[in-house]
């Protein structure tokens, strides 16, 4: 899954000699909490997010009138208060791979630029979340399996096996590696929903022959909007 095909393209940026007010009013009108800043020629130089905007903004306790405000918020230039070491990926980067710089630094989002470092589009926590419903079918339904299974190889193929021989029709299988179990990894199959009888049969055999840790059957119906 590449940062391409997920990020946001038509990514909104501003210039490091515009006012603070102006990267406030692009924030709130366009809901978003983040603007790449770039130069003339679109190569990024920094970033700035609602959070700094606040950081920067006087204290609803100043003694300043509307006027001297207003004047003030309007001297204050994008380039005196955005952050100029960014954190970014490529187009050709994977998605997982902004995850983990989202999660390490604690940042909502980061900016996608190319081999010359212009900023051609920006991938956020929402679009991880998109890139996570997407892969693992949710949205159809279904039934999703979790097992522990051996990092032995071919120990998948068992349970494969016995799904295709009981009719069940695999839909994701995600895995992940539990540090605390050696030679051994956590394993969820989303298999498509089917007749009652027939998933009691499957999830009872699962449950004799494998390490099932648990059966759940989601439903996101009249969860969106």
């Amino acid at each position: 899954m590449l940062v391409e095909n997920w990020m946001t393209k038509e990514v909104i940026t501003i210039t490091p000699d515009r006012s603070m007010m102006k990267a406030a009013k692009l924030l709130k009108d366009n809901n978003i909490s983040r603007l790449p800043i770039v130069d003339e020629d679109g190569v990024l130089v920094g970033i700035i997010s609602d959070r700094d905007i606040k950081e920067a903004s006087p204290s609803k306790a100043t003694t300043l009138d509307m006027h001297e405000l207003y004047y003030l918020l309007s001297e204050i230039k994008i380039k005196d208060i955005m952050s100029r070491k960014v954190f970014t990926v490529s187009i050709d980067d994977t998605v997982e791979k902004a995850a983990v710089i989202m999660e390490k630094n604690k940042i909502g989002g980061v900016p996608v630029v190319d081999a010359e470092n212009k900023c051609v589009g920006i991938i956020t926590t929402t679009d991880v979340f998109k890139v996570l419903t997407s892969i693992t079918g949710v949205f159809d339904g279904g039934v999703q399996v979790g097992l522990a299974l051996s990092n032995a190889p071919g120990s998948l193929n068992g349970v494969l096996d016995y799904l295709k021989d009981n009719g069940g029709r695999v839909m994701s299988i995600l895995t992940s590696y539990e540090p605390e179990q050696e030679n051994m990894r956590h394993v969820f199959i989303r298999i498509h929903d089917m007749d009652k009888a027939t998933l009691n049969k499957i999830k009872q055999g699962l449950s004799d022959n494998f390490n099932l840790l648990y059966w759940t059957r989601d439903s996101v119906n009249g969860l969106t909007s």
